[in-house]
């Protein structure tokens, strides 16, 4: 695996360990925001939206494009959301794993 792209999947990683740049990304993959309509979307002030884009944008994971006054975000790829509904199955199955075997232990216990 060459470096760039073992750097690249280190900070796509990164980025899913926080709930807001999960959001951002998923709603990214909608097409492209401003901060304003994430904000609105996620129902976060600006601040912490612009923060966490911020980070998104020094990982190479989102980039920004001047549009007026205004800056409107954008996955610096498409396959960026192929990665997350790969992720997003994965956690769910983990999920659906970690359930059944609570249940199995449960029903063991009684």
């Amino acid at each position: 695996m060459n470096l760039e792209l073992a750097q690249f999947k280190a900070d796509f990683f990164k980025a899913l360990s926080h709930p807001l740049r999960i959001r951002i990304l998923e709603l990214l993959c909608d097409g492209d925001k401003n901060v304003n309509e994430l904000q609105i979307l996620i129902g976060s002030e600006g601040s912490a939206v612009s923060q966490q884009l911020a980070i998104l944008r020094s990982k190479n994971i989102v980039y920004g494009t001047k549009d007026g006054n205004r800056v409107v975000y954008s996955l610096s790829d498409p396959m960026i959301k192929e990665l997350l509904s790969i992720t997003r199955q994965i956690f769910n199955n983990h999920l659906i794993d970690t359930i059944s075997m609570l249940d199995k232990i449960h029903n063991e216990i009684e």
